[in-house]
């Protein structure tokens, strides 16, 4: 196993898991309250990050949802955002005149909440849009945009945990914790 240069030890924990399961409650009943009750919702999960999110938060719809999912990369191995987006996979079926939400673990630069926003209304039509982030780090933004529904505010700190990885590790931990420079 790879030495990384930051260990676990040295993790400080900033959201416990209790924290986020209480919140995933929250924020499915305000999505819920979005989209009419008889309608399904495609479900957007943006890889790699929101997977254990977005798996959560849909255990609290009472929808019938659709699950799809996307791959954007904009940090690569840095802590900082690369500001170059890569598409890796964006292949969707039809969301035409569909309910569709965006699942994202967090927004920081605004700048690929920004395209995923652009690329949904222009390319697909959806009936009703909507982006939701366990994460909002608008001390970090570079353009302006918010996100529907937000989980946690979070200052300038690189986050790891629940979805939110350093160079591919400390994705698994049920919290998100952040490093102490």
């Amino acid at each position: 196993m790879p030495t990384l240069d930051k260990p676990l030890s040295d993790l400080k924990i900033l959201i416990t898991e209790q924290e986020i399961q209480s919140k995933l409650t929250v924020l499915a009943q305000e999505i819920e309250k979005i989209y009419p009750q008889d309608e399904e919702i495609y479900i957007i999960c943006v890889l790699k990050g929101s997977v254990m999110f977005c798996a959560d938060l849909v255990k609290h719809f009472k929808h019938n949802v659709q699950m799809e999912f996307i791959r954007i990369s904009s940090y690569g191995h840095e802590t900082k955002s690369t500001n170059n987006l890569q598409a890796i996979d964006l292949t969707l079926p039809n969301l035409q005149d569909k309910n569709v939400l965006i699942v994202e673990d967090i927004i920081d630069t605004g700048l690929t909440a920004r395209f995923l926003t652009d690329l949904f209304k222009i390319k697909h039509h959806p009936k009703k849009l909507a982006f939701v982030s366990l994460l909002n780090k608008k001390c970090a933004r570079q353009i302006e945009i918010e996100p529907d529904l937000y989980g946690f505010e979070v200052d300038d700190k690189f986050l790891v945990g629940y979805g939110l990885d350093y160079k591919g590790y400390y994705r698994n931990l049920p919290y998100i914790g952040y490093f102490p420079v």
